[in-house]
């Protein structure tokens, strides 16, 4: 099962904000960092390959590990596990804004990472529109910027772990393109999770000792449980399924991720409305300024096509 390239935009948006909304979700059960990580990609997982199963059957679903079982283990593991269990670290000493402002690095970086894989380089526009996007986020943090970045070794660990959960959430979703494309995205991506789920657990458990024992779920008080089942299935089941399928089904991998530069301004959306917070001059201006970046990058094409036609009537 493929999304349609006419709907690919769209399924890349709708996994943004998802995305959008995941440190919001992040901070609202009672377990934090390592063991949140666990829970989130393991029932992340099992939804998908769940999902998978009704739509598609078992043959569909397994039919990636028959030829390509060792690439899409190594990275299932190193990519998805290690850009999951950074984001949640992160969270325990970064801000929201931090971490949010770092994972929006993410379009950045899949279009280096699409330079080091395939080879396609970096357009002029590509280029002013991502540092135009990137101001954008430095006003929306407003003051303090640097004040936030430098505020203590710990802020500055979470910080260095966010970046890292976006570089590697970028090389793996290009890595990943060509597998999605052959055996489809729901099932590449539901057996993606699930590898990233096994891995994650077995490595928070030995380094951590926090062996999560996914039947005790039922156990936890109903607002831990309700957190972790929004942050499980909304922002990962769903948010990764439309992400990686968007992105797979775009004639422009770079561009359709350049909508990921939106999740700050989600972010800022949910401040405003859950924790009622005010919105300065300077983040209507930063809004204004990512919002632009993004359209004109979505729409350049139809940008120069239409000036062309304009200088042709001149």
């Amino acid at each position: 099962m493929n999304i349609p390239a006419r709907f690919a935009t769209f399924a890349v948006f709708v996994a943004v904000l998802g995305h959008g909304s995941a440190e919001f979700v992040a901070t609202m059960p009672s377990i934090k960092g390592p063991e949140l990580s666990v829970w989130r990609i393991l029932l992340g997982g099992a939804g998908l390959v769940t999902l998978a199963l009704l739509i598609s059957g078992p043959r569909a679903l397994l039919a990636p590990l028959k030829t390509d079982a060792w690439e899409l283990t190594w990275l299932s593991v190193c990519g998805m596990s290690g850009a999951y269990f950074s984001f949640h670290i992160a969270m325990e000493s970064a801000s929201i804004i931090q971490v949010a402002t770092l994972i929006t690095t993410t379009p950045i970086f899949v279009g280096i990472a699409n330079l080091i894989v395939n080879g396609q380089r970096l357009t002029a526009v590509k280029i002013v529109t991502s540092l135009f996007a990137f101001v954008g986020l430095v006003f929306l943090i407003t003051d303090g910027l640097l004040e936030k970045l430098i505020g203590g070794q710990d802020s500055i660990k979470g910080i260095l772990l966010a970046l890292n959960s976006s570089v590697l959430g970028a090389f793996f979703a290009v890595r990943i393109t060509p597998l999605v494309t052959r055996h489809g995205v729901l099932s590449v991506t539901a057996l993606s999770l699930m590898i990233a789920g096994i891995g994650l657990w077995v490595g928070v458990g030995l380094i951590y000792g926090i062996w999560v024992a996914p039947h005790t779920l039922f156990d936890r008080p109903a607002a831990d449980f309700s957190w972790i089942i929004v942050l499980a299935f909304w922002n990962t089941t769903i948010s990764q399924f439309l992400w990686l399928g968007g992105l797979a089904a775009s004639p422009d991998i770079t561009r359709a991720s350049y909508l990921f530069y939106l999740k700050p301004i989600i972010a800022a959306a949910l401040a405003i409305m859950i924790l009622n917070d005010q919105i300065s001059l300077l983040q209507v201006f930063a809004v204004i300024v990512v919002t632009g970046s993004v359209l004109v990058e979505i729409f350049w094409p139809r940008i120069m096509t239409a000036l062309a036609r304009g200088g042709d009537h001149a």
